[in-house]
């Protein structure tokens, strides 16, 4: 329980303390501009000690279904605050861009149409940190049985990826969009993601396969059903937001393509 209390003060901390020095840094920025870059840092923080925990258990645990480590239920107990105090901040980030917009989030008196706004464009993020709370947080607590710690670790290390997001957000705040910068931030982003959140579950099927002594190939009928539909639920999405990020980048590279093209023209 003590995990649980110092997760609800330290990010709550991290949020309203980076705001606080990024309003006195940054005087011109406006209230949305310091609700954003507040939100992707402390998403980036949280992200850096998720990978790290998840590392540490991963590599500790030799044998992947009854190896334990400390750190798993304390992490997971330490990181729920976090996900419930993050939708908060991200609604904060959308009430205040469509404000400045003139848009759903301009005050005019007692209304929910914020929040439907919200909860309609940020629907598939607002159902992961909910999964994340109210099912991997009571199946990795309660349900597990002691067993699995280095899949919970595996599990951990898929927030690796997100700092990189983060800061691509953060450079297109600081309209640094086409800079070289957030070009090689793109490449990490879609490495890691790759890496940590698609190929991280045949990682996993394949120690399993080593643990059990079969086939990779035979490894998902000697699991139970419900950890392969598992699996599946928490893979598809992460392959969409990679589809969406290829979109992306494929943008962005077209984008970098035209550029020299125009300023060719404008000099002939």
């Amino acid at each position: 329980m003590a995990a649980l209390v110092c997760g609800a003060v330290f990010f709550p901390g991290v949020y309203f303390g980076l705001r606080r020095r990024l309003r006195q840094t940054f005087t011109h920025w406006t209230d949305a501009d310091l609700a954003c870059v507040s939100e992707r840092l402390m998403s980036a923080v949280h992200a850096s000690l998720s990978s790290a925990a998840g590392l540490t258990v991963a590599l500790s645990c030799k044998d992947v279904m009854i190896d334990n480590h400390w750190l798993v239920n304390n992490f997971v107990l330490f990181g729920a605050p976090y996900m419930a105090f993050d939708l908060y901040a991200m609604y904060l980030s959308h009430f205040h861009t469509e404000r400045a917009r003139g848009g759903s989030g301009s005050p005019r008196g007692p209304s929910l149409q914020p929040i439907r706004a919200f909860l309609t464009r940020d629907w598939l993020l607002v159902l992961h940190h909910l999964a994340l709370l109210l099912v991997f947080m009571p199946i990795t607590l309660f349900f597990r049985r002691g067993l699995g710690d280095f899949f919970v670790g595996c599990f951990l290390t898929t927030e690796f990826s997100s700092p990189f997001v983060s800061i691509g957000k953060i450079l297109i705040q600081l309209r640094l969009d086409d800079s070289m910068l957030h070009r090689i931030n793109g490449l990490m982003v879609l490495l890691t993601f790759f890496v940590c959140r698609i190929l991280l579950f045949p990682f996993m099927y394949w120690k399993y396969s080593r643990q059990l002594g079969v086939p990779l190939s035979a490894v998902a009928f000697h699991m139970p059903l419900h950890c392969n539909l598992g699996n599946l639920l928490i893979l598809a999405p992460q392959i969409y937001w990679f589809l969406l990020l290829l979109r992306k980048a494929n943008r962005l590279y077209l984008r970098g393509r035209t550029a020299p093209d125009k300023a060719r023209l404008r000099t002939d």
